[in-house]
């Protein structure tokens, strides 16, 4: 039988004493947690593993000797090893051993009553594996991801051979907290040997969190009542919220800073992940949601904007007049109708002379307007894109009328053709079953079933052109606000805080491990290196990405497809229920 010891590379150099640590005897491996230096007294050592073990549920134990004393002669510290079996009896009993000159290792695994033989003791196999003990503690194992064409189970067991090793070194802090400057009756050796590092700045920052973060969320709580006013359900209010992309982000903020502000400790160390990550999300927003603040406010560009916001309105106004010019006259060399042409271009020629009366009406304020919308980026740079959002909506609000008007005009003889052709093969839209049932006609409805479907047949070029003109231009509105969104979303939900630990630390995030044999020798015990293999980007990204508001209404490209061909009002005023005839 090969058994499994995990040795800490920190305790290498150790004196000799005792291997204290915790034996899982469902992976047949020993985990060396530190080394109990000599001199000390046998009980004080049981009361302080009793004192561990109550503290971190761990079953810590005494699982066999350390020798590192090439000073001495071998045989006088041997039997006196051998002789510490019959205080701490643990099976199997570890005898490990740093030779002289530091390079050779021998390992020996006693039982005192072997399988074949009882009351004979027998020797088993060991392989020993090095590890780094802070790496482990500070580390993060995640279940590796099995590929199709492998078993689960075997990717499942390994691990869980491995989750067992991290778990016991992280739930072992209680032992860690010793160091070798305490007075007590045991001296230990481990990774925290040397004391713990400890700044001022950060006890006090530790000490002032409880009080700013009560502060704070009492705050929240407050704002969060206010938001849950009854006032904020009379009508449009509730419908404004739902459509304005700047409502959704500052309740999503406000959800973010109540989650990191929360006086309830984190349970797990997603959750405590979750919260690091919404932090630095927040911190970074603000940052450069205060440097775009302070960009406007210089060299008094918030002024040159609304200097230009006129007249390229003006000119967006001028391009759509001579658009729809061309619309009724002949675009392409097309016939068109010539009444309906005349009477859609006046329609909408009427409207942009609306708008842009509005423009000029609303421009004395345009300069203050956009002082106070700059003035928001101070809470974040995606609430000022979410105002940006709003205000080119508000700007094409114009063109998204056009586009309603056309799609109206254009389902509607859509819908109208799809009914008369149905009539002409002697069929029905069943509205209560909706299905299609056949249905007998008289000619009298034949004939004004034939006059009708020609009229749309024959009108239906010139709508078609004003509403695929028209959902052009809306797509591209659209797809700029899309593109405002895919920005907000990105850094809502990016895990800022996991790509750091990344980057700087990659042990923090492990996908597993990697093993790297250490110099073979013959007739020696195999001692293997054990690295912790990062977690790869891709899935720091998919593991820890924070959920984004989602404010908008998402379509696949075939759904698109198919409501912009059926003349379908698309994202993100209206969505269309079910299908009526």
């Amino acid at each position: 039988m090969v058994l499994k010891a995990f040795f800490p590379t920190c305790c290498a150099s150790a004196e000799s004493g005792l291997l204290v640590g915790r034996w899982v005897p469902e992976q047949s491996s020993a985990v060396v947690l530190a080394v109990a230096h000599f001199p000390f007294i046998p009980i004080q050592v049981k009361e302080l593993l009793a004192q561990v073990q109550q503290a971190s549920q761990v079953g810590v134990a005494v699982l066999g000797t350390w020798c590192h004393r090439p000073q001495e002669p071998e045989e006088n510290l041997g039997h006196f090893l051998e002789g510490l079996g019959a205080i701490f009896s643990h099976e199997p009993w570890l005898q490990l051993c740093r030779e002289k000159g530091g390079k050779s290792w021998s390992c020996k695994a006693t039982r005192r009553q072997g399988p074949a033989a009882p009351g004979v003791p027998c020797e088993d196999q060991v392989m020993l594996i090095f590890y780094d003990q802070r790496q482990v503690l500070l580390s993060q194992l995640h279940p590796p991801t099995v590929p199709p064409d492998h078993q689960a189970g075997d990717a499942t067991a390994g691990a869980g051979g491995l989750a067992a090793v991290f778990d016991t070194v992280a739930r072992s802090e209680a032992l860690f907290c010793r160091d070798r400057f305490d007075e007590g009756p045991v001296r230990l050796s481990h990774w925290q040997s040397d004391g713990v590092e400890a700044s001022i700045l950060v006890e006090l920052v530790k000490q002032a969190s409880g009080p700013i973060c009560l502060l704070v969320a009492c705050l929240l709580s407050l704002v969060s009542a206010i938001g849950a006013c009854r006032l904020w359900q009379l009508w449009p209010l509730p419908f404004l919220r739902s459509k304005l992309s700047t409502c959704e982000q500052l309740r999503h903020r406000l959800e973010h800073l109540m989650l990191v502000f929360s006086n309830q400790k984190a349970q797990s160390p997603a959750q405590l992940m979750r919260k690091a990550n919404t932090l630095v999300s927040v911190l970074l927003d603000v940052a450069l949601g205060v440097a775009l603040l302070s960009w406007l406010h210089s060299s008094n560009r918030i002024g040159q904007l609304a200097d230009a916001l006129v007249p390229v309105a003006d000119h967006v106004a001028e391009e759509l007049q001579s658009l729809l010019q061309w619309l009724m006259g002949a675009p392409a060399g097309l016939k068109m109708n010539r009444a309906l042409d005349q009477v859609l271009g006046r329609f909408f020629l009427y409207h942009i002379h609306l708008w842009i009366r509005y423009i000029h009406l609303m421009s004395p304020f345009i300069e203050h307007i956009l002082w106070h919308v700059g003035l928001s980026a101070c809470l974040g740079l995606t609430v000022a894109l979410s105002i940006l959002s709003d205000i080119v909506a508000l700007l094409t609000f114009h063109i998204y009328c056009f586009y309603v008007y056309g799609a109206r005009l254009y389902c509607l003889k859509i819908c109208g053709l799809s009914s008369l052709w149905r009539l002409f093969r002697g069929k029905k839209w069943n509205v209560l079953r909706q299905r299609v049932d056949s249905c007998s006609y008289d000619l009298d409805q034949l004939f004004i079933g034939t006059l009708l479907f020609t009229m749309l047949v024959f009108l239906l070029p010139t709508t078609a052109l004003y509403y695929l003109v028209f959902t052009l231009l809306r797509l591209l509105v659209v797809t700029v606000q899309g593109l405002i969104h895919l920005l907000v979303d990105l850094i809502n939900s990016l895990p800022l805080y996991s790509l750091g630990l990344r980057l700087c630390r990659p042990y923090r995030l492990a996908a597993g491990v990697k093993l790297r044999i250490l110099e073979p020798e013959a007739g020696r015990p195999l001692r293997v290196l054990m690295q912790i293999n990062p977690l790869p980007y891709s899935r720091v990204v998919h593991t820890y990405r924070l959920p984004s508001c989602g404010c908008h209404p998402k379509h696949s490209w075939g759904s698109l497809c198919r409501k912009l061909f059926f003349g379908e009002l698309i994202y993100p005023w209206r969505q269309k229920g079910d299908k009526q005839d």
